[in-house]
């Protein structure tokens, strides 16, 4: 049947160019080459080849179980600022909501920052940002799929064994224990990361015990919290091993984050999914056209593959260069090298990983510094990596006003040296598409938006949290 879905694609073409060079009233060719089309993009929809190449759609036995209460505790969590080292940010403040669980800015600002979203800007007092945070801020949709093995742009936390205690992580063999996912080990990193969450050095006793070694501070949060009378008691109440609160770890905590992000942000009701399980009219002729290319012509699906839409690998696309890097520490470059700065072997150079897709539209702007900010820009991207690299402009770039950093923020796109080295590693090759394609493409990736996921999440924004702080609200 493969046969039959490539016989098909070559009709398509060739009556695309019969097409072009028939000449008008020629109804009767005109009536045979619409029914000849007609029935074979019928057969090639409907055949087994063509549904073999479409992943299998996602169900609830896809993602793991995680307990209610302690995602009621998480959500809490999730907007307290009190997990920050000047209890002045939350998870929030980067993975709004209201932003597609993002912040709406290619690279944003964490500590040394006020506001939320593109309206976050620096702080200018002798607390001012030192550097951007060098990499976009990432959806969260679906990161409780049992499938996920690995998380983080460069691929930095992953399930291992390499230090026994089940993940490769930056803190190594100091991850602390009774973590129980892959999420929940994500959810600890942000909030002792000096630019994100934890803060400068002496300006708080979480950021300086960050400089003595990374697990001296998860301590000091988890003590922060669980003196609070309402998170002790919710501790208590939520996890079956926690008789007094003066037992709560960071990995109660971290499990509590894992458990409400899983639930509120689990997504798999968009249209195409409902066009996965079976009601074939749930997608738009375009859509359609577009899910044909994606999975064809258009060779997306070579990368973005399976229920998740992610081969979870990693890929160099040529994306603009731009803003400090998450630069390894030896490194005297401002520069980003992507895989290679956790595997250290060279073959990984500037590749990043394949992000997952559902709800793609919401999660503005793309690539792993955000540099495009719509869905047709990194379309055409991924189709003319080199093409586009030559017409994208520094402007482009969704960067809060820093005018200390700006002299240093396109450094890297400016050195001609460093953009030959990115030049020399390509994984994808430019594909010609019209217009008209590219439009379907994009139709179909807004066809990955999920309904009562996205308009009915299951907690929602709290009106307060323990700890009395501001919550984050647009």
């Amino acid at each position: 049947m493969s046969g039959l879905h490539q016989i098909a694609r070559v009709l398509d073409f060739s009556l695309g160019r019969a097409r072009s060079q028939e000449k008008p009233n020629h109804g009767g060719f005109q009536h045979f080459r619409h029914f000849f089309r007609s029935f074979f993009l019928g057969v090639l929809l409907a055949a087994p080849a063509h549904s073999a190449e479409l992943p299998s759609s996602l169900t609830d036995d896809d993602f793991i179980a995680f307990d209610r209460k302690q995602a009621a505790l998480g959500q809490l969590l999730f907007y307290d600022r009190i997990l920050s080292g000047n209890r002045n940010i939350a998870c929030s403040t980067c993975h709004h909501p209201v932003l597609g669980t993002g912040d709406g800015l290619s690279l944003g600002i964490g500590e040394g920052g006020e506001g939320l979203g593109p309206n976050r800007t620096a702080l200018v007092d002798d607390n001012r940002i030192k550097k951007r945070i060098p990499r976009n801020a990432p959806g969260l949709w679906n990161l409780g799929a049992k499938e996920l093995h690995t998380l983080f742009h460069d691929g930095r936390l992953s399930i291992s064994d390499d230090y026994e205690n089940g993940f490769n992580s930056p803190a190594e063999e100091w991850l602390p224990e009774g973590l129980n996912s892959l999420l929940a080990a994500q959810a600890i990193f942000p909030l002792v990361a000096q630019f994100e969450m934890a803060g400068n050095p002496k300006e708080n006793e979480i950021a300086g015990a960050v400089h003595d070694r990374i697990d001296a501070s998860w301590p000091i949060i988890a003590k922060r919290v669980r003196v609070i009378p309402e998170y002790g008691k919710m501790f208590v109440e939520a996890f079956d091993h926690i008789d007094e609160p003066d037992q709560v770890s960071i990995a109660e905590i971290g499990n509590a984050l894992a458990a409400f992000q899983a639930i509120e942000w689990t997504s798999f009701d968009s249209p195409f999914d409902q066009y996965l399980s079976g009601r074939k009219t749930a997608l738009t002729d375009a859509q359609e056209r577009g899910m044909r290319l994606f999975y064809g012509k258009g060779n997306c699906s070579s990368c973005h593959s399976g229920k998740l839409m992610s081969d979870q690998e990693f890929h160099a696309i040529g994306l603009p260069p731009f803003g400090p890097g998450r630069t390894r520490r030896f490194d005297p470059m401002v520069r980003d090298v992507g895989r290679m700065g956790e595997s250290d072997r060279l073959e990984d150079a500037y590749r990043f990983r394949t992000p997952m897709l559902r709800n793609v539209e919401l999660t503005s702007p793309y690539g792993h510094n955000g540099a495009y900010p719509t869905l047709e820009g990194i379309v055409r991207h991924h189709l003319d990596p080199d093409g586009m690299l030559a017409k994208w402009q520094p402007k482009t770039a969704a960067l809060p006003a820093a005018p200390w950093l700006e002299p240093i923020d396109f450094v890297v796109y400016k050195d001609q040296r460093e953009m030959a080295r990115q030049a020399r590693l390509r994984d994808v090759e430019r594909i010609s598409l019209s217009d008209q394609e590219v439009s379907d493409l994009v139709a179909f990736l807004k066809a990955l938006t999920g309904t009562s996921s996205v308009s009915s999440p299951s907690f929602g924004i709290p009106d307060r949290v323990p700890s009395g702080l501001p919550v984050d609200r647009p």
